[in-house]
């Protein structure tokens, strides 16, 4: 059985994020549910909110990397700032199907094309996002820092 999160996870939060990222029914037609990274981020986070698991089993296997929908990008530069701030900073203990890794993995996928290395750790990563994305590195900072 997955174990909790220590510290647990602003599931509300994450839960708004995604809605504000959504493209909603209007904009994509049918939902594509599970087939669309942000679709999938709220399934995961769906889930979460019934049994409050840290890991998604095969979490980042199901990521729709080749969702390639136009998201907003302030709304996704936003979302990623905020579940960086829900990050336990596990470091060498961070599991790659972690419920906030796989959401942020959504995320990117939807900001930057595709899923970005982590290493457990909020400050490595903004440093990595800095050196290989600074046009958009510099609203995600600015909003983790606030």
């Amino acid at each position: 059985m997955a174990e909790e999160h220590k510290k647990g996870l602003n599931a509300g939060l994450v839960g708004d994020d995604l809605e504000n990222c959504c493209r909603t029914e209007t904009a994509c037609g049918q939902c594509q549910k599970g087939n669309c990274v942000i679709g999938y981020g709220k399934q995961c986070i769906s889930a979460y909110k019934k049994e409050p698991k840290k890991e998604v089993a095969q979490g980042m296997a199901q990521i729709p990397t080749t969702d390639f929908k136009v998201f907003d990008e302030v709304e996704l530069e936003t979302a990623i700032a905020h579940i960086l701030k829900e990050c336990k900073d596990c470091k060498e203990d961070h599991t790659d199907d972690c419920i906030i890794n796989v959401i942020r993995s959504c995320y990117e996928v939807g900001l930057l094309g595709d899923v970005q290395p982590y290493e457990g750790s909020a400050l490595q990563y903004l440093m990595y996002i800095k050196e290989h994305f600074p046009d958009k590195s510099l609203q995600i900072a600015e909003i983790y820092r606030s």
